[in-house]
């Protein structure tokens, strides 16, 4: 545990002494925290999805065996995310952070090579080019999303819940008003970016900026915990109970205490199924809204409107979520989730489009709280790493099935309809048992 606790430390006043920073330390990593969200966008499913069409031209394959790559690709990523997690309690943010930042820019450069990868391995004419180009794809997106959607946003995340405790929910939510503007104009900023060069220059581009430049701010700014620099979080001096609801922790839960616990299920599984949703939506996005007689324009600017709305919801419920009890924010996510569904499932111009922009804002901003936000005011802070890597290998899972079952909902049954009906029913049946879904500290008061 020492030598654990020294590699974390190591280099921890070079080039910049946080406790000689004149204010508190922690606003800073509230800032370089959003940044590291940010800087996840290429390997979220909105940066992907700009690329698609262009992947699908340059590669030759068609659209279910592109989906299926992403899946395999995102699922294989989400069984070691709880690995990853165990390694975030060793090494801390920035060491974990600065590998995960490289391997994002590597992946972005091989990314923009696959097709001329692809060709390498099997000629186009090749019987076998198929499925090499499936397996070349796969292996890209295993990177990619295990480093962008998973780990980057989870180091992130962990490092600014780990600085506050009293004021948790509310610099959650301040950080969420800008990661949600940001990835709401990544799309349309990264296809300028493709109309501007090349999709394969775009990727290129980005390569660079993480790669070289934000590895290079990760290991300036990101701290892991405040006492590693003799400093103590946001709060901690306050008692465990404010505004008659636990904040801090009486017990810290290990991993295997918390997948027993009922509670943890209850929250993550609404927040997998939202990625589950958000995913395939995303990724077929243009011929979602093809198929209900709109076009591109109108699919791309769903998401100006809706980050509003999440920005909205988001410091609302961060500043809310530090007075009450969490299992209300929950409720209003499961209703958001059945509107944007029910929505999305009979998208037309008018009513259903404007009902899924409002109950699709509701949903990512109150996301954006209840993910970041739960983990540590229920469980504790000391396997945070853990948890939250397995609550993120549950939402990765799901977000790689998205693809996947809105293309073959399309392809075979002809409508994206039946596959989002088959997650109204289970929303509906987690919503039958959420009242369940209570702090497992608060029966540990006494």
């Amino acid at each position: 545990m020492q030598n654990q606790a020294s590699i974390k430390q190591r280099y921890n006043d070079f080039l910049l002494k946080p406790a000689k920073v004149p204010f508190f330390y922690g606003w800073v990593v509230l800032v370089v925290a959003t940044v590291g969200i940010l800087a996840s966008a290429p390997g979220q499913t909105m940066g992907v999805s700009t690329f698609t069409d262009y992947l699908l031209e340059s590669i030759g394959i068609s659209r279910d065996q592109l989906s299926t790559a992403y899946m395999f690709g995102t699922i294989g990523s989400s069984l070691i995310l709880t690995y990853a997690g165990k390694i975030y309690d060793r090494y801390g943010a920035r060491w974990v952070g600065m590998g995960t930042s490289l391997l994002l820019g590597a992946v972005l450069v091989l990314l923009s090579q696959s097709d001329r990868i692809i060709r390498l391995l099997a000629p186009a004419a090749s019987p076998a080019y198929v499925g090499v180009a499936i397996a070349v794809l796969i292996l890209f997106f295993f990177m990619l999303r295990f480093a962008g959607q998973g780990v980057l946003t989870m180091v992130s995340r962990n490092m600014l819940m780990k600085w506050f405790i009293a004021r948790r929910g509310l610099v959650n939510g301040i950080s969420s008003v800008f990661v949600a503007l940001g990835f709401s104009v990544a799309p349309l900023t990264f296809d300028m970016l493709i109309q501007g060069t090349s999709w394969r220059m775009a990727w290129l581009w980005m390569a660079l900026a993480i790669g070289v430049f934000f590895t290079a701010f990760v290991f300036v700014f990101f701290r892991d915990n405040p006492e590693d620099l003799g400093m103590i979080p946001d709060g901690e001096k306050h008692g465990n109970r404010e505004h008659n609801v636990t904040i801090k922790p009486f017990k810290q839960f290990t991993l295997k205490e918390a997948r027993n616990n009922l509670t943890l299920w209850l929250f993550a599984l609404p927040l997998a199924i939202y990625a589950l949703y958000i995913t395939g939506f995303t990724f077929h996005l243009v011929s979602l809204f093809e198929a209900a007689g709109m076009g591109r324009d109108q699919a791309l600017a769903v998401f100006i409107p809706a980050s509003f709305i999440s920005v909205s919801f988001a410091l609302l419920g961060g500043w809310i979520s530090d007075r009450i009890k969490l299992v209300y924010l929950l409720y209003l996510m499961l209703f958001a989730e059945l509107l944007t569904l029910v929505c999305m499932a009979h998208m037309s111009p008018g009513f259903y489009y404007v009902g899924f922009i409002i109950g699709n804002g509701i949903v990512s901003g109150i996301y954006n709280v209840l993910m970041v936000v739960t983990w540590p005011r229920y469980y504790g802070r000391e396997h945070l790493g853990k948890i939250t890597g397995f609550v993120m290998s549950l939402i990765v899972f799901g977000s790689a099935l998205g693809p996947i079952l809105f293309s073959l909902s399309y392809t075979r049954l002809g409508s994206y309809s039946y596959g989002i009906y088959s997650m109204v029913l289970f929303i509906v049946a987690l919503s039958a048992m959420s009242y369940k879904a209570c702090n497992p500290q608060d029966k540990l008061e006494n």
